[in-house]
């Protein structure tokens, strides 16, 4: 665990950011008493995007429409 004081805070930032970004713990000083950690976010897993195909499919089966979207498009618009 490291150490860094308010002043290294204030005025090297981007050294304690640099040491949090590689998992340090570092403990935050005032006139040598600690006043804080600052801890690292842990990693976070890539959202993932839910298998929309397998819902259609679990909830539609095999059925498959006789005409191509495409043909239900473009009968709705020259419907008028």
């Amino acid at each position: 665990m490291r150490k860094a004081s308010v002043r290294d805070l204030r005025y090297r930032f981007s050294e304690v950011e640099r040491l949090l970004q590689e998992g340090e713990n570092i403990e935050i000083t005032k006139r040598k008493r600690v006043i804080a950690h600052l801890l690292p976010v842990s990693s976070r897993s890539p959202h993932q995007r839910p298998d929309f195909l397998a819902r259609l499919r679990a909830i539609y089966g095999a059925k498959t429409l006789k005409v191509s979207g495409a043909e239900l498009l473009d009968r709705e618009r020259n419907r008028y």
